[in-house]
This record gives C-alpha cells, structure tokens and sequence, in this order.
C-alpha cells in the first residue's frame, strides 16, 4: 500500500532528503516568507549589537511596545510581545479556558494542536470554495448559537485560502460574540500583505471591544521565522494582565527584542516590501487566470490558493512537477476541510514567479495527443532522481516532449 507523501512549508530539509536535494537548490514557495530576506539594516546593527546577549532584555519591553504602538497606531498598554505567535496562542488558551472552540476553517492546523492540551471541545465552521473563502457572517453567527461556542479562532487573512474579513463584517461578528459572551482571536501573521492593511485589521477595533484579542509576528512580513518574536494586542487590561502573570519571564530575549524595535521602523523595507508582493501576486494571479484548468482564488495574503480542475491531475502531481524544477510549493492535501485537488504557493523574486508560472504553463500546454510510455525499471536516486527503496521497481510515466514526468 503506497502512502501519500505530505510537506508543510517548513519541510525543507525532508524534502531534501526524499528527493535527493541540496537545500539551496530549491525555491521555497512553501514556507510564506517574503522573499527579500531579513532586512540588511537590521542585520548589519545585530552584528554589531551581539553584546545585548550578555545582558538581560527589559523585563517589561518598554521600548519595544512604544515603537510597536507607533507602527500599529493602538496604546502601548495594549501590547504583549513574547516568543513567537506560538506562545501567545498558548498562553491565550491556557488562561481562557474555553469549553466550546469554534474555528474558522481549512486553516493553520496549530490551533487545534493547542486546543488539544485544552478540556475544550473544538468545532470547525468552513468557508466554502464555491463563494471564494468569503465569509458569510449570518450562518457562523448561527453555528455559533447553535454549538454554544465561548471561544472563537479566526485567522485574517486565512491560511491556506488567502481569503480576507473586512471590517464591516468583522463589527458585526464581535458584536455578536460579545452579546453571546464569545471571546475571539484573530491571528494577523499575513495582514500587512493585504493591499489595504486598514480594511483588514481588526487592530483599531481591540479599543471598542474587550472581548478581542489580535496576534502578529514577524516570520512572514519581515522574513524572520528564527527570531520567535510575535505580540497580542488586547484592550481588555485584566485578561492582559492575567496572561504576563503566567508569562515565562524574558520570553523574548534581547536580541530580538532590539531587531524588533529596528524592523517596525525600516519604513524602506515595509515599502519594498509591499511594492514587491503587490504587484507580483497581482501578476500571478492574472497569468494564471488565463490556464483554462486553474481557478486561481482571490488573494490578500502573500500567497495564492489555486484548485486544480483537471480530470486525473492531482495536487501531488503538480508538486512533482514543480519540485523537479527545484520549486517547492504546498500540497494543500493535509489541510482538515478542503476537499479537491489544491496547491498554495507565496510570490517570491520575479524571476523566480516567472519559472513557476512556466511549469504550471507547461502541465497544461502537453497536447492531449502526446504519446506516454509506461516504463517499468529498478531505480536509483542516480539514475532517476527519485529516491526508491533498494530493490524496489519504480513505475512511472515519461511524457514525451515534456519535461514533467509523473510518478506514482
């Protein structure tokens, strides 16, 4: 029995191994980093500040919450930074006790995993591909009657859709949940992505609504997955103050505290940076609109959420494709709700798009007439480039004319 191979974003270094890669020889379309990599300003002060980690950061991260409260435009009052967005999702859950979790759903599947340490019960409410991931904000409120639910889990916008709740939706959601006595969080990793960060942040609203709480890191937007440095934002001084009493203490330590008071002020780099993903997701996406077996779904992100319609094409089949060209994008296969064949994958350099977007035009322009030879023979890692256990035969079909075999 052959058992489907499945890589998260993060899975770099297995790909690696089952494909017989180096890691830098492959584009990693997977993991929604921006592509510009850590900022050089910031780099070059780490290197020169290596010193802070003789000494132990502010206790209270004064510092980092007021030019955090600059660039968020929310009183530093409100703000808990900690170690990554991981911990803050920890500790929210931990010190909310929740009975009856609803979320907002195919999504990060890290919320479920934390909830799982939790006595909570955990119902998913799915957007629905035939009305593009769009919420509609009457039937969650119903099923969120129904089920009784005291906590609810949103990410805005949503991974893996790319999918966006703006504002007037989102008013009328937490007025609901705080008639109903719902506490929310919303997981922002992906808004400064958005093409209208103010539409799409619920931010503003953590001052009218003491039953919110908002999470934002840095490994996406400013390329800093290994520095673990993520940040609530809540209004609801009680609660915050119940989450630093059960805080590790120094969570963050000093020299991601210092990158994180630079980062939020490299005002060059945000606007790079947005320039960049803006207009390259703009072009992805209108490319490949134009393949007629794609549906490409709206974006807000830094990625594109792409259904493959395409009788007897299936998602794996479209990564082997892209990984043999050293692109390694997302099977969207292990993502709980979202039924079909999907891939995700972020906008990275130009270049970089462009060698993408020729892989996925050429699965679609093989002639319906090319011939396909069924070969049946011994593979080595050497000979094939396909890692086979020893001994073992390895079918596939070798397309002629093209240059994207697909193995089973």
């Amino acid at each position: 029995m052959n058992t489907k191979l499945e890589f998260h974003g993060s899975d770099i270094e297995k790909v690696c191994e089952h494909y017989g890669l180096k890691k830098d020889d492959i584009v990693n379309f997977g993991a929604n980093v921006n592509p510009l990599g850590l900022s050089e300003q910031v780099k070059k002060a780490l290197a020169a500040h290596l010193d802070l980690l003789s000494s132990y950061p502010d206790r209270s991260y004064t510092s980092l919450r007021n030019i955090l409260s600059t660039y968020c435009q929310i009183p530093a009052d409100f703000i808990l930074p900690g170690n990554g967005s991981s911990e803050l999702i920890s500790l929210l859950i931990e010190e909310r006790r929740p009975k009856h979790t609803m979320i907002l759903g195919p999504t990060y599947s890290e919320y479920s995993r934390e909830l799982g340490f939790s006595d909570s019960t955990i119902d998913c409410f799915y957007l629905k591909p035939e009305q593009d991931f769009q919420l509609s904000v009457e039937e969650l409120c119903l099923a969120l009657a129904k089920k009784q639910i005291d906590f609810l889990i949103l990410c805005n916008p949503n991974n893996p859709t790319s999918s966006a709740i703006f504002h007037p939706e989102l008013i009328k959601l937490l007025e609901f949940c705080q008639d109903h006595n719902i506490f929310v969080m919303i997981d922002e990793t992906y808004v400064e992505f958005a093409p209208d960060v103010d539409a799409v942040t619920a931010v503003p609203l953590t001052q009218n609504f003491q039953n919110l709480m908002v999470l934002r890191g840095v490994s996406k937007f400013f390329a800093a997955p290994g520095m673990r440095f993520g940040y609530g934002i809540t209004g609801n001084a009680e609660f915050l103050k119940k989450l630093k009493s059960k805080q590790i203490p120094w969570s963050l330590n000093s020299l991601g505290a210092f990158a994180g008071e630079l980062l939020f002020q490299d005002k060059d780099y945000i606007k790079k940076t947005r320039n960049l993903i803006l207009s390259e997701r703009e072009y992805m996406y209108t490319k490949l609109r134009e393949l007629p077996f794609f549906y490409v779904y709206p974006a807000y992100a830094n990625f594109l959420l792409v259904q493959i319609q395409k009788v007897g094409l299936t998602s794996s089949d479209v990564f082997e494709a892209c990984i043999r060209e050293g692109l390694m994008i997302r099977d969207c296969s292990s993502f709980t709700g979202l039924e079909g064949e999907f891939v995700r994958f972020c906008i990275m350099d130009p270049e970089d798009n462009r060698r993408l977007l020729t892989v996925f035009q050429k699965i679609f322009t093989i002639s319906p007439k090319t011939s396909m030879i069924y070969i049946q023979r011994t593979s080595t890692m050497k000979e094939s480039n396909i890692p086979c256990q020893q001994n073992m035969k390895c079918c596939f079909f070798l397309y002629i004319n093209s240059l994207f075999p697909v193995f089973f």
